[in-house]
């Protein structure tokens, strides 16, 4: 494989990665928080589960990848369509580790140092969690939050029920 198809995939990964926030935030706020409320409700309500519907949009959202994938290697190799399979991919582990372990709580894990940016984005998460409706939430991103969102203090949530 020539470096130029490097370059190029390199800069399609990282393209993907980034397009797929707007995808998280426009699917979050108007299909989650509409229409398929009745899976994510469960992620606004304060369970003891393990699992909950809401974690349907993970297999949902991990579809395109796989379909990328599969085709793009087995079917009719393209380096480019991989490349878009492993930005959706980045992403989601992304998503995993910084929604489910460090805001959520699903797997007891606390980074040593936190910075501002990371400080802004749980405590955006934590306002969008403050609501246990569909109606009148804010923030529905997960890479980016306004500075409006920076805390004078953040103190972590840490229990899983805390954060829902």
């Amino acid at each position: 494989m020539e470096w130029s198809t490097i370059v190029i995939c390199a800069l399609i990964v990282i393209g993907t990665f980034l397009f797929w926030e707007f995808v998280a935030w426009f699917t979050h706020k108007y299909i989650m928080h509409g229409f398929l409320w009745v899976w994510h409700k469960s992620h606004h309500s304060v369970h003891n589960h393990a699992l909950e519907k809401n974690d349907w949009f993970a297999v949902v959202f991990s579809l395109p990848s796989i379909a990328l994938f599969y085709y793009a290697s087995i079917v009719s190799y393209n380096p480019y369509l991989l490349a878009v399979g492993l930005g959706i991919l980045c992403y989601g582990v992304f998503y995993i580790v910084f929604h489910d372990f460090l805001v959520h709580q699903r797997i007891k894990w606390r980074l040593g140092k936190k910075t501002k940016y990371l400080e802004r984005m749980i405590n955006a998460h934590y306002i969008h969690h403050s609501k246990h409706t569909k109606e009148k939430c804010e923030a529905f991103g997960f890479l980016y939050a306004p500075k409006k969102y920076q805390p004078k203090e953040l103190k972590f949530r840490k229990q899983r029920q805390e954060t829902q």
